[in-house]
């Protein structure tokens, strides 16, 4: 075990870059939620990755992002920002079709840490003819000084392999951390509760996936299944009505996409019930924030 190798690996980027899609692409498995709204991902998620040789413990983060007017979004920075400070490497995620003031953002934060950081260009399955990719890697080169540069492409999968087997060197020499068989730190009711909130949010479309969340109140795991129920909560009156739909047909939809993915996730049945209420302006509360599962970094 003394070559052993075990260390975290922090996923940075700004929103909508491919962050979870990666994790959840390495893994083999969902982890993480995925939609293409920015903000999906609202928390600090661990997955971890276990071989012989080592165990990799990726952080899946929200997005680092400028406006950062409400207490959550604040919230979302600082998580971010905090999973710098205990990585031994960092992937520094963007879209490589495009780079922003926002990538700009985040490259000025870490060019202040220590860890690293290893720049992955995703989505290079979008780079057509596949020669401006050269051109993509030599600007992203004259940047920063970055420990390596990766082209990607999460969603096909393409050279994976090769970052995985990268990984290892940056993390130092130690024991696992965390038992072979285990994928996430996050609970089964955690992982419902993002199901439903991603079925909400690729539903809802532009309407209001930020003003919601999801709260599990009851999971029961019994011989004939399970039971869930759960509470979708939202700011205001006028997105009740959003969420529920015309003679509840929005959340009948939700439900049942959310419930047949976690019947084929769990390989169990589900029985799946929602309520939609209302908690005034909790996204710019730090105290419902915390009743609400968001923990202070």
């Amino acid at each position: 075990m003394s070559d052993h190798r075990c260390g975290m690996v922090a996923v940075i980027g700004r929103p909508n870059v491919g962050k979870s899609t990666l994790i959840n692409a390495v893994m083999g498995r969902k982890v993480s939620i995925v939609t293409a709204k920015p903000q999906t991902t609202r928390h600090r998620i661990l997955a971890v990755h276990t071989t012989e040789e080592a165990q990799i413990i990726f952080v899946d983060t929200p997005g680092l992002h400028r406006k950062a007017g409400k207490a959550m979004n604040k919230l979302m920075n600082r998580t971010a920002a905090n999973a710098l400070a205990d990585a031994d490497v960092i992937l520094f995620v963007i879209d490589v079709t495009r780079w922003t003031t926002e990538d700009e953002d985040v490259l000025n934060r870490l060019k202040k840490v220590q860890a690293p950081v290893v720049a992955v260009l995703n989505k290079i399955d979008k780079v057509h003819p596949r020669e401006k990719l050269l051109d993509a890697l030599g600007l992203m080169a004259a940047r920063f000084d970055f420990a390596e540069i990766i082209p990607i492409s999460a969603h096909k999968h393409d050279n994976l392999d090769q970052l995985m087997a990268m990984l290892p060197g940056f993390l130092p020499a130690s024991p696992p951390l965390f038992p072979a068989d285990m994928h996430t730190d996050r609970s089964r009711e955690f992982h419902a509760a993002e199901v439903i909130r991603e079925k909400l949010t690729l539903m809802l479309h532009q309407e209001l996936p930020y003003g919601l969340t999801v709260q599990v109140e009851r999971y029961l795991e019994e011989a004939g299944g399970l039971t869930i129920n759960a509470v979708i909560w939202v700011e205001r009156d006028s997105q009740k009505g959003i969420v529920v739909g015309k003679n509840g047909a929005v959340l009948k939809k939700v439900g049942r996409a959310a419930r047949l993915e976690l019947k084929e996730q769990l390989d169990c049945n589900v029985h799946l019930e929602l309520w939609v209420k209302v908690k005034t302006n909790w996204a710019d509360n730090e105290k419902d924030l915390m009743n609400l599962g968001y923990e202070a970094p």
